[in-house]
């Protein structure tokens, strides 16, 4: 692709300089320079093992981060695979992947990615469907977290490149089909795109961390999303079906349970997204209605359709299943929890905990104001609210210490509040 600009307000970031730096942080959103096309061109999909081997040869021998990016299939696929992986380091350009030809091929790209720091935003998206290809960093810089840590009250990758670089990048396909194939020329370029200014970002918001004291509390926060292991399967997923508040009786709620298993059955085999199987109102509309044929069934708004008829015995024996249940196999109303209850409860619960935990909102708040952070960023509200509920049996600093830390706050979250908490919690007793 030509290197110079189609015309003077549409450029690429190869036309990046002195001129346009008068872009950088703090520009207004109408000044900055739309950025459609990267640089060097869209590179061609690496889908064969000799193109891989030539990418991995090539970001070895570069230097500097590498910027990565995935995309995924979500809410198209039921798995959360990565359809496409994007690279960029100075001296190799960027690379796009297709992982799923090349997927037992990967071994040379996972020696080149060894060393080098991976520059990502909001890192905890990407990184799970990486390291399903055994791709995983040694360090990490994260875009979007260093701008919550800076105080930028927006911090989508647009919103920091646009702020810090003076850049308007496309927008598009984020939400897109990325199962689909052949992937279109303006997802690919879309594609591109989002790592072609993520190591000039990450150097603008280094600086701007530095200068407000917060680099090392970025450190710390990188390395746990890093290290972080990944969650826990949640206990009773179905309960997360939007629209279950609305189901009460404990019947009902067991054909909610029943109809949500056999969706995700199918969705996993043949990985659809569940709610392309069945949408969570249908599932909603069916417990509540609780048809006992196929007629029944198949007069539900939802369920008249040609893919529903087809699959119409099997919502309709998970809806059997639920009605034959013994009372005493019925799912309870209350979703069990391993926590402290809803904050709106704690006054007629536990009034003391309630005072705890408004205290500590308080200094909390106060604190993140001051520094300039979400107050989410300075200390996890599962973890204050654990801390309120449960508190240490010595309100001492080096106690509260010692229970964030086991909730796993970080160094520099310990030292700002733990004296505070403290403070909290013994003037409520």
């Amino acid at each position: 692709m030509d290197a110079q600009p189609a015309n003077p307000d549409e450029v690429g970031p190869g036309d990046r300089g002195g001129e346009n730096r008068k872009h950088a942080q703090g520009t207004e959103e109408n000044a900055a320079v739309p950025l459609r096309r990267p640089a060097d061109g869209v590179p061609p999909v690496v889908v064969d093992r000799n193109a891989l081997q030539l990418v991995a040869t090539a970001m070895a021998g570069a230097t500097g981060p590498v910027a990565v990016d995935t995309e995924r299939a979500s809410g198209y696929r039921y798995s959360n695979r990565a359809y496409l992986i994007q690279l960029r380091r100075e001296g190799a350009g960027t690379a796009l992947i297709d992982p799923i030809p090349v997927a037992d091929a990967l071994a040379p790209l996972r020696e080149a990615l060894t060393g080098p720091e991976w520059v990502l935003h909001a890192a905890s998206q990407d990184l799970p469907c990486l390291a399903e290809l055994g791709l995983r960093p040694t360090s990490l810089f994260d875009t979007e977290l260093a701008g919550r840590l800076a105080g930028f009250p927006r911090v989508s990758l647009a919103a920091l490149v646009r702020q810090q670089l003076g850049y308007e990048l496309e927008k598009g396909h984020g939400a897109a089909d990325w199962s689909r194939r052949p992937l279109p020329a303006d997802w690919l370029n879309y594609a591109a795109l989002d790592v072609e200014l993520l190591v000039p970002l990450r150097d603008s918001l280094e600086e701007e961390l530095r200068r407000q004291g917060k680099l090392d509390w970025a450190a710390q926060e990188f390395e746990w999303v890093r290290t972080a292991p990944p969650p826990p399967p949640r206990a009773q997923p179905w309960r997360r079906t939007s629209g279950i508040h609305r189901v009460h009786a404990p019947r009902q709620l067991a054909a909610v349970r029943e109809l949500w298993l056999a969706r995700d059955a199918v969705a996993e085999s043949r990985d659809i997204a569940p709610g392309r199987v069945l949408p969570d109102k249908a599932v909603i509309e069916a417990a509540q209605a609780a048809p006992r044929t196929e007629r029944e069934l198949l007069a539900l708004p939802v369920f008249r359709g040609r893919a529903q008829r087809r699959r119409a015995h099997t919502w309709l024996a998970a809806l059997r299943a639920a009605a034959e249940l013994p009372a005493n196999e019925l799912p309870s109303p209350a979703q069990p929890s391993d926590g402290p209850p809803p904050p709106n409860r704690w006054a007629d619960r536990d009034p003391e905990a309630a005072a705890r935990l408004s205290a500590a909102r308080a200094v909390l708040t106060e604190t993140a104001e001051r520094l300039r952070l979400p107050v989410e960023n300075l200390l996890q509200p599962d973890l204050v609210r654990r801390t309120c509920w449960s508190p240490p049996e010595q309100l001492d600093v080096q106690s509260v210490s010692a229970a964030l830390r086991a909730g796993n706050a970080r160094e520099w979250q310990i030292e700002l509040t733990a004296a505070q908490l403290a403070e909290a919690l013994r003037a409520t007793t």
